[in-house]
């Protein structure tokens, strides 16, 4: 009886983080260069003249999903 391995594609459906942040209007380089500094979502939404709310699920995304969200295994 032979076994076959299932695999899954490596992509998701879920936009990138780069792409949200450039749909709402915030420098994703500088907003990873936030993150990094450990600035609270405050601070961020006031820098990046969007709210508190945007910044938080910005977060949200990269810490559930990272910088992509391509998911998979061969």
């Amino acid at each position: 009886m032979e076994t076959y391995l299932r695999t899954r594609v490596p992509w998701s459906t879920q936009p990138s983080l780069k792409y949200k942040a450039t749909e709402a209007g915030v420098d994703f380089d500088r907003f990873i260069a936030a993150l990094k500094e450990l600035r609270s979502d405050q601070e961020m939404a006031q820098d990046f003249a969007v709210s508190e709310k945007t910044i938080a699920s910005l977060r949200e995304h990269f810490e559930r999903y990272g910088l992509g969200s391509i998911m998979g295994q061969d």
